[in-house]
């Protein structure tokens, strides 16, 4: 069986597996990561969102082949950590706004947020409304006006 290695949340990590498995059953079931839940499976309601080298992307969509030894895929679990806290900015805002009602998508909608406010950063520019509005992760339970303040305020503090 083919061997995979990259780095999650700072660890470099080996699996055996095959090609075609995608990345977040390597996550959930061979490696117990279970922040990035998994939802649609086909890369729609987005509740497994996670970061491949500081960007979004939805590992239920892409099979453990495409990752190089020095990918670096960050979940939830591994986000504090790049702000060296034990939560990070926009965990925070996120608790502050109670935004959670069943939480289910919660990981994969704060994974998008943070990957949004860092690309906008970094085109120079603050978050604005029609850049909220791209985020395509769906909340079933319906706590979009909540969501979005949570983004403002987060992106305060990061």
């Amino acid at each position: 069986m083919p061997q995979h290695t990259f780095v999650l949340n700072g660890e470099s990590v080996t699996v055996d597996v095959e090609d075609d498995v995608r990345i977040l059953w390597v996550l959930r079931d061979l490696l117990g990561v279970t922040g990035p839940k998994y939802g649609c499976g086909i890369n729609v309601c987005k509740a497994c969102t996670s970061h491949i080298n500081g960007k979004a992307f939805n590992p239920c969509s892409v099979p453990v082949s495409a990752l190089a030894d020095d990918d670096e895929v960050t979940t939830i679990e591994g986000l504090p950590d790049t702000v060296g806290a034990n939560l990070h900015p926009m965990q925070e805002a996120w608790l502050d706004r109670d935004v959670a009602q069943c939480g289910y998508c919660q990981p994969g909608q704060i994974m998008a947020a943070v990957a949004l406010v860092r690309k906008v950063r970094d085109e120079g520019r603050a978050i604005s409304e029609a850049d909220l509005d791209t985020i395509r992760n769906i909340c079933r339970c319906g706590t979009y006006t909540r969501i979005r303040q949570a983004i403002k305020q987060g992106a305060e503090s990061m």
